[in-house]
C-alpha cells in the first residue's frame, strides 16, 4: 500500500540565536513514518522566524545602537489595540519622527499583500513611528530602536517586519506625544 510521510507536531519555538541582534528562532518536527511505495513526501522539518532579544544572557539591556528598529505599517496598530488585553496600567504611547537616509532596494521589490506599505519608504522623507503597548517596554518605558539616547544626526538602523531585505538608516528628528504624519508615512515599532 501507499504510505504517506507522517511527522510530529512542531516543537516550541527556541529562543533567539543571538542576543542584541536581529537573528532568528527555530522550531522543528521529526519524521514518525517515512513515505513508502510512492507515498506523499515529508514536509519541511524546520522553520525559522525573525527574532530580536533585547537582553543579554547576563540580564543587562543591549546597547541601542546595536539593534535596528523593527517597524511595520501603522495600520497594524488598530488591530494590535483590539488584541491587547487592556488592564488600564499601560503607559500611553508616543511617536518619534525620523528622516529616512538610506533604503535598500528590497523595499521596492515586495509583492506580497502584507508588504505593500513598504513602497512608501523613500529616502529623504519624514516618517512617524509610534511606540505603543505592548512594544513599549515596561522596564525602560521606551520602544527598542527608537533612538532615545542617540547623538544628534546619528545614523540609526531600521528593518521592516515581513521582508528582511527591506531595511535602511534614518536620523531621529524628535519625539512627540502623538503622531501627525499622513497614514502612508506612519509606522509602528514592533
Amino acid at each position: 500500500p501507499v504510505i504517506p510521510c507522517v511527522v510530529s507536531q512542531w516543537s516550541v519555538w527556541s529562543g533567539c540565536a543571538e542576543p542584541c541582534k536581529t537573528t532568528y528562532r527555530v522550531r522543528r518536527r521529526h519524521v514518525i513514518q517515512e513515505p513508502r511505495n510512492g507515498g506523499e513526501a515529508c514536509p519541511a522539518l524546520e522553520e525559522r522566524a525573525g527574532c530580536v532579544e533585547y537582553w543579554t544572557q547576563q540580564g543587562t539591556e543591549c546597547k541601542q545602537s546595536l539593534i535596528p528598529a523593527l517597524i511595520t505599517t501603522g495600520g497594524f496598530g488598530k488591530a494590535r489595540k483590539k488584541r491587547a488585553a487592556a488592564d488600564g496600567n499601560e503607559r500611553a504611547g508616543y511617536c518619534v519622527e525620523f528622516q529616512l537616509v538610506a533604503i535598500t532596494p528590497g523595499c521596492l521589490h515586495s509583492h506580497q499583500s502584507y508588504t505593500h506599505w513598504m513602497q512608501y519608504l523613500r529616502e529623504g522623507h519624514t516618517v512617524c513611528v509610534e511606540c505603543q503597548h505592548p512594544a513599549l517596554d515596561s522596564r525602560s518605558l521606551h520602544c527598542y530602536g527608537d533612538g532615545s539616547g542617540s547623538k544628534k544626526n546619528q545614523l540609526l538602523h531600521w528593518q521592516a517586519v515581513g521582508n528582511p531585505q527591506c531595511k535602511g538608516t534614518w536620523k531621529r528628528i524628535r519625539q512627540l506625544d502623538t503622531c501627525s504624519c499622513p497614514s502612508v508615512h506612519s509606522f509602528l515599532f514592533i
